[in-house]
This record gives structure tokens, C-alpha cells and sequence, in this order.
């Protein structure tokens, strides 16, 4: 089996799109290996986690019955609870990389992260399965080859469309202020123009619902080779699925 590794901020990070990844690799029997900035355990965007903060909107915006449960089974274990530093991580050691999302400001130093961003070229230069979903997609955008264009560069990619982004942050703006928007131009945006053509960023179809083990059919994730991208957590389960069949059966 395979030994994925997952790198987290310190905190804000999304837990459905952490927890639910590491059980479905878990339960195949792969092994996750967790990398925060300084190897202590991290923790997942509170607001997420509580729905606390949301108003009424609450229960559609935070994490569902299944994320929320995944989340806590994965901070009671050993492997969550010691992560190795960004600075551990070396492409050769590991079957694959799983860039988890978020949208809270926790995430910046995250995505800012030119040591992980190094890994994540690193990464894509051995031809190693990476997979990104929502933000993820973004620390994949900003990681550069030696000729400085994006890994992505080339590739067809999905992340958190516009329309999602922007209207997460229209229903909560006047109680929440910019909290669904990690910077001012979108992860859209963002990531089309580190592709090669603007159509090769695949926005999928409008996601009304989120998956599920029973209703995967729910969820949408893009691949290209050996990388895989998904939106947003309501895709998390089909994309750990298929993220633990690349590592069964690499391209």
C-alpha cells in the first residue's frame, strides 16, 4: 500500500477535505503522514467544525455529519497528533501529495508557502500522484517549474469555481465580512491564469448537493494523469476514492 502525505497549516484548514481523504485512505490501507510548519498538530477552520458564527445559515455552510465525524476520528490519531515539519518532506519517501482546502486567513501562510510549494514541483517533476481540492488547487497554481511557469501549466484542472466562492461570500458579507474570501481575486481566477489555455480549467457541473459514501455520483473531481482535483468538500468523498485508486494504480 501506499504512504500519502498530507501537509496542513497550523490552522483554518477545511475538515471534511482533511478527515474524509484519510479514512477512505486509511480503509484501504494506505498510510497518511501529516506535515505542519513547525510538527505540531494543526487544527481544522473552527466555524467549519461548530457552525458557530454562521447564523442561520449554518447548517448548509458547515461541515456535514460525515466530515464532521471523519474530522474528529482523525485528531485522535497517532499519525495526526506527531506531523513531521514542511521541511521533512521529500518527494522520494512518499507514494503521493494531498493538498486539503480552506478559506479562512489560517490558510495563507499555507499557500504562501514557498517550501511547499517547492515540494509540490518536486512532486509533479518525479510524476508522482498529487491530489488538490478547492484551495489545494491554489498551492498547486503557485508552485513553479525551473522555467517558471505554473506545474499546472499544460494540465486541465478543477478548484473552487467562482460562482461557489463568490456566493458563499454574498449570503454572509454583511455578517461575516470577507471571511469567505481569501484574498480579493478568486481561486477561479487565480488558478485559469497559471494554465495554458483558460478552457483548461473545468468548472463542473453546479453543485447542489454534497456526496457521500452512497452518492458519490454527487461529487465531481478533474483528472489529468496523475493529478486529481477537486471544488469544495462536497466532492470529498469521491475524491479520496479515486485518489486511493491512483496510488493503487498509478498512470
Amino acid at each position: 500500500m501506499g504512504t500519502i502525505v498530507m501537509p496542513l497549516p497550523r490552522r483554518d484548514f477545511d475538515p471534511t477535505e482533511t478527515g474524509v481523504p484519510w479514512r477512505t485512505l486509511r480503509e484501504r490501507g494506505h498510510r497518511i503522514v501529516f506535515a505542519t510548519p513547525d510538527g505540531q498538530p494543526g487544527e481544522a477552520d473552527p466555524m467549519m467544525v461548530t457552525g458557530k458564527g454562521l447564523g442561520i445559515l449554518k447548517r448548509v455552510l458547515k461541515a456535514d455529519g460525515n466530515g464532521r465525524r471523519a474530522y474528529d476520528e482523525m485528531t485522535q490519531s497517532d499519525e495526526f497528533q506527531k506531523p513531521i515539519v514542511y521541511d521533512e518532506i521529500r518527494e522520494t519517501d512518499f507514494d503521493a501529495l494531498l493538498l486539503p482546502g480552506g478559506h479562512a486567513k489560517g490558510m495563507r501562510p499555507y499557500l504562501e508557502s514557498a517550501r511547499l510549494q517547492a515540494a509540490v514541483a518536486g512532486f509533479f517533476a518525479q510524476r508522482k500522484v498529487v491530489g488538490a481540492i478547492c484551495h489545494g488547487v491554489l498551492l498547486a497554481a503557485r508552485s513553479r517549474i525551473a522555467t517558471g511557469r505554473s506545474v499546472l501549466h499544460g494540465r486541465k484542472t478543477t478548484a473552487l469555481t467562482k460562482l461557489m466562492e463568490m456566493s458563499a461570500w454574498a449570503v454572509t458579507a454583511f455578517y461575516l465580512g470577507d471571511y469567505y474570501r481569501t484574498y480579493p481575486q478568486t481561486v477561479e481566477d487565480e488558478v485559469r491564469a497559471a494554465l495554458a489555455r483558460p478552457e483548461d480549467f473545468v468548472a463542473g457541473p453546479v453543485a447542489l448537493t454534497r456526496d457521500s459514501p452512497g452518492r458519490l455520483e454527487a461529487g465531481f473531481t478533474l483528472r489529468d494523469g496523475n493529478y486529481l482535483s477537486a471544488r469544495w468538500p462536497g466532492d470529498a468523498h469521491r475524491f479520496a476514492g479515486e485518489l486511493a485508486r491512483m496510488v493503487e494504480s498509478p498512470s
